[in-house]
């Protein structure tokens, strides 16, 4: 496959992504975790976030995904992503 036909192919997945007007949200079982994305770790020890952009996801157990660059990884911050993203 050369390289205009896979930028065909994925810029027809994008443009049905963006025009899905029926987003339900998550709902049963939900799994959620947090990451740091970027930089390298140079020696030091713990977490190691300085220089990283924080990173949450929701994984839907039947395969909806939901990623979110996030501020912080505060406890507020994260309470109102999942409040909003996640079916009660």
């Amino acid at each position: 496959m050369n390289y205009k036909t896979a930028y065909g192919f994925f810029d027809r997945i994008r443009r049905a992504i963006a025009a899905d007007d029926c987003w339900t949200g998550l709902s049963g079982e939900v799994e959620m975790d947090e990451t740091y994305i970027g930089g390298k770790r140079k020696g030091k020890r713990g977490r190691g976030a300085a220089g990283k952009v924080p990173v949450f996801g929701m994984l839907e157990r039947a395969g909806k995904v939901v990623v979110e660059v996030v501020p912080d990884v505060k406890e507020k911050t994260l309470m109102g992503l999942i409040t909003k993203t996640i079916e009660p």
